[in-house]
């Protein structure tokens, strides 16, 4: 019983290199998308001066959606990998690592 207490600090270093994948690999995923959608390169930023209001939000909201769509499947990936190996689940009472 001790150990499926312990699992969920245990399991912080490992959600913590998923999340940073994730990221990473999100990053590429977003970059890879845009170059689809629009043939450019550069996502257009909410800084620049040249991009219109609708190019600025379009790229935030389908880079949104795909990190949230990398992230989430990474997550489960991991915490399925884990009850696998441990025979625990990863999370607290709430779900949460």
């Amino acid at each position: 019983m001790k150990s499926k207490k312990k699992l969920p600090l245990a399991y912080k270093p490992i959600g913590f290199a998923l999340g940073w994948t994730s990221g990473a690999v999100a990053g590429m995923a977003f970059q890879k998308t845009w170059k689809l959608i629009r043939h450019e390169d550069d996502a257009p930023d909410a800084l620049n001066r040249d991009r219109r209001w609708g190019e600025i939000l379009l790229a935030a909201a389908i880079q949104g959606a795909i990190f949230s769509v990398v992230r989430s499947a990474v997550n489960r990936a991991g915490a399925k990998a884990v009850e696998r190996s441990t025979g625990s689940w990863p999370a607290g009472d709430k779900g949460t690592a």
